[in-house]
């Protein structure tokens, strides 16, 4: 009989671990935070020392009533919630609302879900660590009064549903500080002279300046001058450096750096990669082997590897690729400055487990970034790459046109993983033919070409996680739910995946850096970060950095509730028109998003929500289209835009491809591997390409 009641937050994460320990343990999900702050008030007594005024989450009645259940019948609790603040503060609340006494040692913490991991941990619990429960506490207390202090004025001065944030008003400030960037730019012209030479090959060299000295060609002027002044000469070359290059492998990956990489090779937003690697942490069923943890903890921003995990790299590499492939004992990846190093990067938990041995098993997300993991980690773990390169320097006159090459001498951890670059460039081999000093060439052409300089990119999702990173914004746990908040508040958009702020968010951060200018200030920000830093290494007391943050604070919402202007945001008119009055729909903003209302309000209170087109013809009336409408539930259906005409439902996405047996309409049909293309008429089927 069961002896002792493990929880955790999550029923995969239940699952995995109960098949590790035994029959001896119940082992249950808290479905995430029990308690929190009240969503219908500030929830923070600011004149008692910021205490908090905890609530039963709505809906976890039924779940902590099974919790309390379950630990009256065992000796022992345990509470092994995720390896991080918010895990420490869900096994808080759970603690609490449990009568645990406040020394027990019930706090279970393990960094990948294994077998010899968790058995591991469970031999040593731990009390609950205070310090990362106040830090936690303090970020949540925070952002409550800033958001529900800011928020309020908003709504009064400008629109009902907005809302402001630590965090996520210094995100959306850098995408319009960038596109303000952008606007202010002016291209400045510069031209590139190339030569075709022939030496036994053909190659090419670029126009690199006259004599010693680099010289740019800014106007057409300059490329007539330099073609008149090699016209008719020889092309000899004058100098051959040979050198032998290394370049090492990129660490194992971060939070950040996962999302980053994700999103340029597998083209992932960054909630779907946190999401898919949550499902590889907590466990996949491998059939013989059960349900096992295929990575570590994904939220980290420490590149540090344990001594075992290592090992097991060192041996596998020595097997599959030979001995020259290890990296030497001095390699250390170097740890970004602030990095809290509580955790192990993001790895495979064992890299015997090879991304084609696991792969039958997984979905295709799943194996997609299971693979980048693996390939990243291991790779890390490899000897340098070496290349030979040569580098010529060709004089016609006074002119000096430079050539270089590269070839691969040792692969070493290309041969698993190259990481991709920002500007989507790749480096390739450039191969030039045999050269000596004194060569003369001939000219095949030169070929001129003018240029512009560009403005600076708009920020991607991986590039802003970059910046945010870089500059100290936000925590590993907290770049994925700013992305999106900014998004669904109206702040910005993206267009061609790239961030475009709004007018509204434009405007909102406007007046919120006028009355509120510490929110947007980046070094603030991060100076806030870090003493949330100290709050976990217990070096500060919480109370009192919320208190010379909050007093301040307060003083300026009283000026803004005086002072701010109201502004009227003219609504957005759509393309369509009400069909009660006929007057045009104008784009709302509501408290779960964007709608459309008829712009005759008052007199016309009709509303409609915002549906995406499929292009597919309704197959029950053959007149309508299906469109993509929410349930009460925000569950996503298809219907009929003809409703209430047509009745016609799905809850499968339509396909525009019509089936290739009977013509019947397709859907889209997920399967725990892949998801599939599926006639409704004849049940034909296909994997969707």
């Amino acid at each position: 009989m069961a002896d002792s009641l493990v929880i955790v937050e999550s029923p995969a994460k239940a699952k995995t671990i109960k098949k590790y320990l035994g029959s001896k343990y119940i082992v249950k999900a808290s479905m995430g935070h029990v308690r929190d702050l009240p969503k219908s008030q500030l929830g923070v007594d600011v004149e008692n020392r910021y205490t908090p005024k905890y609530i039963t989450v709505r809906g976890k009645g039924d779940v902590l009533k099974e919790l309390r259940e379950a630990g009256k019948k065992v000796k022992r609790i345990y509470l092994a919630a995720d390896p991080d603040r918010e895990g420490e503060a869900i096994a808080w609340h759970l603690a609490h609302v449990l009568k645990l006494p406040e020394h027990e040692k019930c706090r279970v913490v393990f960094n990948e879900i294994t077998k010899q991991a968790v058995k591991e941990a469970f031999k040593h619990p731990r009390p609950i660590n205070m310090d990362l429960v106040n830090a936690q506490q303090a970020r949540r207390i925070l952002d409550r009064l800033v958001g529900y202090g800011i928020s309020p004025i908003l709504w009064k001065k400008v629109r009902k549903g907005l809302s402001a944030g630590r965090v996520q008003s210094v995100a959306v400030k850098l995408i319009i500080d960038r596109e303000n960037e952008i606007r202010r730019f002016v291209p400045e012209e510069y031209w590139t002279v190339t030569a075709t030479l022939l030496a036994k090959e053909a190659f090419e060299a670029k126009f690199h300046g006259y004599g010693k000295e680099r010289t740019e060609l800014k106007s057409k002027e300059d490329v007539d001058a330099l073609l008149k002044h090699v016209e008719g000469r020889e092309f000899v070359v004058q100098s051959v450096k040979e050198s032998e290059r290394r370049r090492n492998p990129a660490p194992p990956f971060i939070t950040s750096t996962l999302q980053q990489e994700a999103a340029r090779k597998l083209r992932f937003r960054a909630q779907k990669t946190m999401a898919v690697a949550q499902q590889l942490y907590e466990g996949v069923d491998l059939g013989k082997e059960g349900t096992v943890g295929l990575i570590t903890y994904m939220r980290t921003d420490s590149t540090r590897v344990s001594d075992v995990a290592k090992q097991e790299a060192a041996a596998f590499i020595e097997e599959t690729f030979g001995k020259e492939y290890l990296a030497g004992n001095e390699r250390r990846h170097k740890q970004k400055a602030g990095a809290q190093d509580a955790h192990e990067a993001i790895r495979p938990t064992s890299v015997r487990r090879t991304p084609e041995s696991v792969k039958p098993h997984l979905s295709r997300d799943q194996y997609k970034l299971y693979k980048l993991v693996w390939e990243r980690f291991v790779a890390s773990q490899m000897a340098a790459a070496v290349f030979d390169a040569v580098t010529a320097d060709i004089t016609a006159g006074d002119a000096v046109f430079r050539a270089s090459g590269s070839k691969i001498k040792f692969p070493g951890f290309m041969k698993v993983y190259v990481e991709d670059r920002d500007d989507g460039k790749k480096e390739e081999e450039r191969f030039l033919p045999p050269l000596s000093p004194g060569m003369r060439t001939d000219v095949r052409k030169i070929d001129p070409k003018q240029h512009f300089t560009q403005p600076p990119p708009r920020y991607s999702e991986a590039s802003l996680v970059k910046e945010m990173e870089e500059k100290g914004i936000g925590r590993p746990s907290t770049y994925a739910p700013t992305l999106e908040t900014i998004q669904k508040r109206g702040y910005v958009k993206l267009e061609d995946r790239r961030f475009v702020p709004t007018e509204l968010g434009e405007i909102v951060v406007e007046l919120i850096g006028q009355f509120f200018p510490d929110v947007l200030d980046v070094e603030f920000t991060a100076n806030m970060e870090e003493k949330l830093d100290l709050i976990e290494d217990g070096k500060v007391d919480w109370v009192e950095i919320l208190e010379r943050f909050y007093k301040p604070f307060s003083d300026r919402l009283k000026v803004a509730e005086k002072e701010m202007a109201t502004v009227e945001m003219p609504d957005e008119v759509s393309d369509e028109t009400c069909e009660k009055c006929g007057s045009p729909m104008v784009y709302k903003f509501g408290r779960y998003g964007k709608f459309l209302a008829c712009s005759g309000f008052p007199e016309c209170r009709n509303t409609r929500a915002i549906v995406k087109s499929t292009g597919v013809t309704c197959p029950s009336c053959n007149r309508g289209e299906i469109v993509e409408r929410k349930s009460r539930r925000s569950r996503i259906f298809y219907g009929c835009n003809r409703y209430p005409e047509c009745e016609y439902v799905s809850w499968d996405k339509p396909v525009e491809k019509a089936c290739p047996k009977c013509k019947g309409m397709m859907v889209e049909k997920k399967t725990k591997k892949t998801v599939m293309i599926r006639c409704n008429e004849c049940s034909y089927e296909e994997e969707k390409p």
